[in-house]
C-alpha cells in the first residue's frame, strides 16, 4: 500500500485533536525537568553536603543502560577518569574510592538492579536517580548510597537530576534544570501545533523529511548524540531509512548521489523519487574540526543538488542546547508521522 505526505494535515484542526496526547508529551518535556529537579532537591543538596565531606572520587562510572547520554556529557569535562557500563555489572577494579552513578527513569530494569547491587556490595559511593519505590531503589540501599528520587519517567528529566549534582560536586558541566526547561519549553512554543505551517520550523522540516532519506548529522558529542536519537525517531515515525554517523560515514553517501535532472519524472511507478538530505544539528561548537567536516558535507550536498536543513539552538548551556536539539528533531518526527497517509 503506497504511503504519501500531506502537508495539509499539520494544520487541520481535527487532525491535530486527534493526535493532541503525543504532542502534549512534547510539549511538557521542559514541566518533566522542573518537576524532576524539584522531586530531588532536598536529597541532592544532601548529597552535594556529604560529598564535600568525602575525598575527590578516583574516577566515576555511570552504570547501567541509560549511561550513554551521561558519558555524552561527561567525558569532555570530567577532572578524574570517567567511564560509561551500560552492561549489568561493574569494571573489575571499581570499589570504595570510586562514584557510581545511575540513571533509572524507571527503575524496573534487571540489569541496572544488578550494577547498582554491585556497586553497594563493593562498597562504592553511589548515586541512583530513579522512583523511590522502585526495583533499583530497593537494590541501591546501602550505607555509601545516595537516591535521587524521580518519578517522571523521562530520561532528559533523570539525566538532568544526575547532572546537577554532578555540576555542584565540580565533576561535570554546568547543568542548571532551569535553565534546560526554558529551552525546552521555547522549542514546544516555536513548534506548537497551534502555529500554522508558515512560521512553524518543525512542520516546515517535517516537509523536507518526507521528500527524502534524511542524513542527521551533529558536530560536537551531543549533538551527534542528538543526531541519533532524532534519526531514530524518523526511522519510527515513517518506517523510511533515516541516518545518523560522522562526516565521514555520511560523506560517501551524498557523494554516492546522482545529479539531479532536470528534465527527470520525479515519479517513478507512481512512487516519488526520495534524494538523500542533509540535516545538520549546530549546537553553537565551533572548533576547527566541526567547522571543517561541517563545511565538507554541505559541499558535497551542494555539488549534488541537495537539500539542506539546519536546527540551531541558543541555550544558555550544553545540556540545554542537547535537549533543545533533540526536542526540535523529536517533534519534526512527529508531525512527519501525522502528516502520512496509505493511499
Amino acid at each position: 500500500m503506497a504511503t504519501w505526505f500531506d502537508e495539509s494535515r499539520l494544520d487541520d484542526a481535527a487532525v491535530l485533536e486527534a493526535v493532541d496526547g503525543a504532542l502534549r508529551v512534547l510539549a511538557e518535556s521542559g514541566a518533566r525537568v522542573r518537576r524532576a529537579a524539584g522531586d530531588a532537591a532536598e536529597a541532592t543538596a544532601a548529597a552535594v553536603a556529604r560529598a564535600e565531606e568525602l575525598a575527590r572520587p578516583r574516577a566515576v562510572i555511570a552504570a547501567g543502560p541509560d549511561s550513554r547520554l551521561l558519558r555524552a556529557v561527561l567525558e569532555p569535562w570530567c577532572p578524574v577518569p570517567f567511564v560509561a557500563w551500560p552492561g549489568p555489572a561493574l569494571p573489575g577494579w571499581a570499589g570504595s574510592l570510586d562514584l557510581v552513578v545511575v540513571l533509572a527513569p524507571d527503575g524496573s530494569d534487571p540489569g541496572t538492579a544488578s550494577a547498582v547491587a554491585e556497586a553497594v556490595r563493593r562498597g562504592c559511593q553511589v548515586v541512583v536517580a530513579c522512583p523511590p519505590t522502585s526495583m533499583v531503589a530497593e537494590h541501591a540501599a546501602g550505607r555509601w548510597t545516595t537516591i535521587l528520587p524521580t518519578t517522571t519517567h523521562d530520561q532528559l528529566a533523570t539525566a538532568v537530576v544526575v547532572l546537577e549534582y554532578l555540576d555542584r560536586v565540580s565533576l561535570g558541566p554546568r547543568a542548571d534544570a532551569e535553565q534546560v526547561a526554558e529551552a525546552l519549553d521555547a522549542v514546544a512554543i516555536e513548534c506548537s501545533p497551534h502555529r500554522d505551517l508558515a512560521v512553524n520550523p518543525a512542520k516546515v522540516l517535517a516537509i523536507a523529511l518526507a521528500d527524502s532519506n534524511p542524513l542527521v548529522w551533529g558536530g560536537s558529542v551531543l549533538a551527534a548524540r542528538a543526531a541519533r536519537r532524532v534519526a531514530e525517531s524518523v526511522r519510527r515515525a515513517s518506517g523510511r531509512t533515516a541516518l545518523a554517523g560522522d562526516a565521514e560515514h555520511l560523506l560517501p553517501v551524498l557523494e554516492a548521489a546522482r545529479q539531479r535532472n532536470l528534465f527527470d519524472d520525479p515519479f517513478t511507478d507512481g512512487v516519488p523519487e526520495r534524494r538523500p538530505m542533509l540535516l545538520v544539528l549546530d549546537d553553537g561548537a565551533e572548533e576547527h574540526v566541526v567547522r571543517e567536516q561541517r563545511g565538507r558535507l554541505q559541499a558535497a550536498a551542494a555539488a549534488r543538488g541537495l537539500r539542506v536543513e539546519t536546527v540551531t539552538t541558543d541555550a544558555a548551556t550544553e545540556v540545554a542546547r542537547y535537549a533543545s536539539l533533540l526536542l526540535s528533531g523529536t517533534y519534526a518526527a512527529e508531525y512527519l508521522r501525522i502528516g502520512l497517509v496509505e493511499d
